[in-house]
């Protein structure tokens, strides 16, 4: 159960991350939308770049992948803010919703193994 948790959470970062990263034009507007500068709202792609590194490195060492869980937890709280600053609706907001709850679980199941 771990192992899959991990890959689907490792995913869920890799994702938007590599839309970020390499600028496609629907998180460009969603940068323009919540008032990010591009260049900063890139970073965030690091962020989901690195945690998805470390989950997938917590596989064989556990205290990375919880660090990295916890600060992916961090940042998808950061997105769901955002969201409701933005007004966005919870069908806008679903995707840092259920990546959030996907990371909860990891940290359940990691803290408990």
């Amino acid at each position: 159960m771990f192992v899959t948790i991990s890959l689907l959470l490792a995913a869920a970062c890799l994702l938007p991350a590599a839309g970020k990263l390499t600028g496609q034009p629907r998180m460009r507007k969603s940068a323009a939308h919540f008032g990010i500068p591009w260049p900063r709202y890139r970073l965030i792609g690091v962020t989901e770049l690195a945690a998805a590194a470390g989950i997938l490195t917590g596989l064989w060492w556990h205290p990375l992948g919880l660090a990295a869980a916890t600060g992916m937890a961090l940042l998808l709280i950061g997105a769901v803010i955002t969201h409701r600053r933005a007004g966005d609706s919870a069908k806008e907001a679903a995707p840092a919703l259920a990546a959030l709850a996907l990371t909860i679980a990891y940290l359940a199941i990691a803290l408990s193994s």
